[in-house]
């Protein structure tokens, strides 16, 4: 592989952790090259703290973005928005708690962040350090009770999957054929939808490993009509989903985001008849009263990359809200409409795509 390629995969595996829940546990990490070290010339004032990876090789390119967002929707409220300081960190997480106790000591009023989810886990994990109210990007890993001042905003594809399986639910489905990508985000998204469509009521029929080899396909083919399955939950992404779509045809399919090909794409949505899938309005409706008041300032970029730029938005606007000590609050976000949970999570509602005749039609809602 050739050192740009080679960029180009690190790059997009990175910001695919990030979007769908960070890096998986036993996996390596960059090394914590060119740390950026938070400016300690700041004077003590209230602001908003915002703790991001800009110091970490892997995740700058992430982190660029969800500030981009996260400043871009500052700059809409000029009048009653706090001084927003970024403090770098590195990969480490130990430089989030680092980062934080100097942002609470420095008079911040609230933090957001951090974006991955060793950072998050590990400010969740120490209670005590948790003084003003935080909002992470992404979730920590096994906690089942959040400490009290920790909220939590994320992209992350178990409740997408959690989603996914409500609304084949409601559309009457009660028998699920599942094909999963052998990777750990694959089989994230199918063991989410399984757990979730069978707490509905519903029955996982069987699971089958994507393979791109005419034998398997044949007995994926075959597998529709055993079982009596009366759905199919593809656990993959785009490219694949294509390659298995028409295969099995004959059973109306679901996904979550990762099955969107993006709006660059130029034949993404062949092969993917009768596909529903679920995803954020930024994704979907370029015309969202929310979503055109920011592509109007700036183009669309690389399709992940705008993701965390929409994730940087809602966290802006989330963040006002606690600030304002509101915990009732309803958003028209551009990640989806956001509620906040007894657990201390942000809750996004989707939009419903439903891809036809090479076409994509938004159709509904999800109701979390």
């Amino acid at each position: 592989m050739s050192r740009s390629a080679l960029h180009v995969w690190s790059l997009l595996w990175s910001i695919t952790w990030l979007l769908y829940g960070g890096i998986p546990a036993g996996a390596s990490e960059a090394p914590s090259t060119n740390v950026q070290q938070p400016s300690t010339a700041a004077p003590a004032a209230p602001h908003i703290a915002l703790l991001l990876p800009t110091g970490s090789e892997a995740f700058a390119k992430a982190a660029q973005a969800v500030r981009t967002g996260f400043m871009d929707a500052a700059k809409k409220e000029p009048g009653r928005v706090l001084a927003v300081r970024l403090y770098p960190i590195s990969d480490d997480p130990q430089s989030a708690i680092d980062a934080y106790v100097q942002a609470v000591a420095a008079g911040a009023r609230i933090v957001v962040g951090p974006l991955t989810r060793n950072g998050v886990t590990a400010l969740a994990t120490r209670r005590e350090v948790l003084s003003v109210p935080t909002l992470a990007l992404n979730v920590p890993e096994a906690l089942v009770v959040y400490p009290s001042n920790l909220y939590t905003l994320s992209l992350h594809v178990e409740a997408e999957a959690r989603q996914v399986a409500q609304l084949a639910l409601r559309d009457g489905r009660r028998r699920a054929l599942t094909v999963t990508d052998q990777t750990p985000l694959g089989r994230r998204m199918r063991d989410a939808f399984v757990d979730e469509f069978e707490l509905g009521g519903g029955s996982h029929v069987a699971d089958h490993a994507y393979d791109p080899d005419s034998a398997t396909l044949e007995r994926i083919r075959q597998s529709a009509g055993a079982g009596d399955p009366d759905m199919v939950f593809l656990a993959v992404d785009a490219p694949r989903a294509r390659i298995i779509r028409p295969h099995l045809s004959a059973l109306p399919a679901y996904g979550t985001s990762q099955i969107n090909p993006g709006v660059n794409a130029l034949i993404g949505f062949i092969d993917l008849g009768d596909v529903r899938f679920i995803d954020m309005p930024w994704a979907l409706q370029p015309d969202h009263p929310a979503v055109s008041t920011y592509l109007r300032d700036a183009p669309r970029g690389a399709d992940d990359l705008e993701r965390l730029r929409a994730l940087g938005i809602d966290a802006f606007r989330v963040a006002q809200e606690l600030l304002a000590d509101n915990r009732d609050f309803e958003i028209d976000g551009v990640t989806g409409r956001l509620t906040l949970s007894r657990d201390g999570q942000v809750t996004r509602a989707l939009l419903v795509a439903l891809i036809t005749s090479g076409k994509l039609t938004v159709i509904g809602e999800t109701r979390p």
